[in-house]
């Protein structure tokens, strides 16, 4: 057995790797753009909660309205000197319908000169941590955190003041940091995250495919001859699936290869079966024939005849012995097709026993056919059923003594007609009635003589699959033999 070659590299290993690899980019630039996200929130939510009494406070300590109008005289400073304070802030003075009346920034800046008057009603209504987001005067259609208070004069609203909490210079620094921020949170998490998963990930990857890499090493020793080689280990999911796949096809290649050996030990012994029944009769044949080549001046007319009767007999046993090859080869190969058809099986039994009879007489053995009475018909082919017959017969001469007896019994059973032959040969014994229905079987057993090429009753078993029956054996040594077999009705 060649040694077994190294599996070349981990591939599966690195392409798990690689692909690990890429998904955990991918998700930290997803995760990135999420933190981004909650952070702005974050933000834009602390600062409604630390700014979002700006405005009440201006409203309550400026009086920026005096007698309707805006009082920019005192007011301005104390708004600007806010602004200056917190340079994210942006304070404007409303009117009661929404109209601003003054503000303390460029005035080309300023885009809109009305505020939505029901975003500020419904800021004043909600409660803190859960108020709107309103109008932006220096960008239209970009909504802004803000703050709102009413102002009221002799006990009559008069206006409002409105602050923007988070101006655009603000917008500008915090993009500039986020930038920053980003760049410098995504090496964090990028590096972090790829290093920590990587030594993980790479961990149970190598784990993973150790046990694949175990399994190719196995397979490769089975595939260079080693028929023992099997994945050890208890796994579960698809790695346990492919273990118990992989020992199951395994046991089957190993019983398949054991079959396929045990058929060709079975040919090489038919080989030698053949070779010595078929040279028997030929050598008979051939010494006969130079016998009456070489004194056919010499013998008499009767001791021609013998001579003949002798060469005939050896003809006759030898095509006999051929045509079971051939029946035998054909039934093997699948080539023979059942003509079946209704009739008396008792009949056939019958004309069968008659042909046998004069052999049967010769030996002073005696034969029965035990037929009960109104028995139904067979469906099966005449021919092949006749095969069968014929057979067991021819095996039960072979073991019977003379003197015997060999009765055929029929008998009607549940799924048609039950047939039996009996015989009072020397029988079989027990451990070896399982083996003498296989192809080229014969007993070897001192008692036992080799009497044919031992197909005769694999023939039987043979046919009778072809009708869908089985066969099976009764017997003890010493007592005979009974074969039993049920043709369908």
């Amino acid at each position: 057995m060649s040694k077994t070659k190294p599996i070349k590299g981990n591939l599966l290993f690195w392409k798990i790797a690689t692909v690990f690899t890429i998904v955990l980019v991918v998700l930290g630039l997803v995760f990135i753009l999420i933190a981004s996200r909650f952070s702005n929130s974050y933000y834009m939510a602390a600062h409604q909660q630390l700014y979002g009494d700006l405005a009440r406070h201006l409203a309550t300590f400026t009086q920026p309205i005096k007698n309707g109008k805006p009082d920019t005289t005192v007011t301005h400073d104390i708004i600007h000197s806010t602004m200056v304070a917190n340079p994210s802030v942006e304070v404007y003075l409303l009117d009661t319908a929404g109209n601003i009346t003054d503000f303390v920034v460029p005035d080309t800046t300023v885009q809109i000169r009305r505020i939505n008057m029901a975003i500020v009603k419904k800021w004043l209504a909600a409660k803190n941590g859960e108020r709107p987001m309103g109008d932006n005067p220096k960008q239209p259609g970009e909504p802004a955190i803000f703050s709102v208070a009413p102002i009221s004069e002799n006990g009559r609203l008069s206006g409002y003041v409105y602050a923007v909490l988070a101006s655009e210079k603000q917008r500008e620094v915090l993009v500039a940091l986020n930038s920053h921020l980003y760049l410098r949170l995504s090496a964090a998490i990028f590096f972090t995250a790829l290093i920590v998963a990587l030594i993980v990930g790479l961990v149970t990857f190598f784990l993973i495919t150790d046990s694949i890499r175990k399994t190719a090493v196995v397979v490769q020793r089975f595939k260079e001859g080693d028929y023992a080689a099997r994945i050890e280990g208890n796994a579960r999911g698809e790695l346990g699936m492919l273990t118990s796949t992989f020992n199951e096809m395994a046991d089957v290649i190993v019983s398949n290869f054991d079959k396929i050996t045990a058929t060709d030990k079975f040919r090489q012994e038919l080989i030698a079966n053949v070779s010595h029944d078929l040279r028997t009769p030929l050598s008979i044949m051939q010494g006969y024939i130079e016998t009456l080549m070489m004194k056919k001046h010499e013998l008499s007319d009767s001791g021609r005849e013998r001579y003949l009767s002798v060469i005939h007999a050896s003809a006759q046993k030898l095509s006999g012995l051929v045509e079971q090859l051939f029946q035998y080869a054909k039934l093997e190969a699948n080539l023979v097709t059942p003509e079946k058809e209704p009739f008396l099986i008792n009949e056939l039994a019958s004309d069968i026993l008659m042909a046998y009879q004069l052999k049967a007489t010769e030996r002073s053995i005696r034969l029965d056919l035990d037929a009960g009475r109104n028995l139904p018909r067979v469906f099966a082919d005449i021919a092949l059923t006749e095969r069968v017959f014929q057979n067991l017969l021819d095996n039960a001469f072979k073991f019977t003594p003379d003197g015997g007896s060999i009765r055929i019994v029929l008998s009607e059973a549940p799924a048609g007609v039950s047939v039996q032959v009996v015989d009072t040969g020397i029988g079989i014994a027990p451990e070896d009635q399982a083996y003498i229905f296989e192809r080229y079987k014969q007993l070897d057993k001192e008692t036992v003589p080799k009497k044919g090429m031992g197909i005769g009753l694999a023939i039987v078993k043979k046919i009778l699959e072809l009708h869908h029956t089985t066969i099976d054996v009764t017997s003890e040594p010493g007592k005979g033999a009974a074969f039993r077999f049920v043709m369908p009705a």
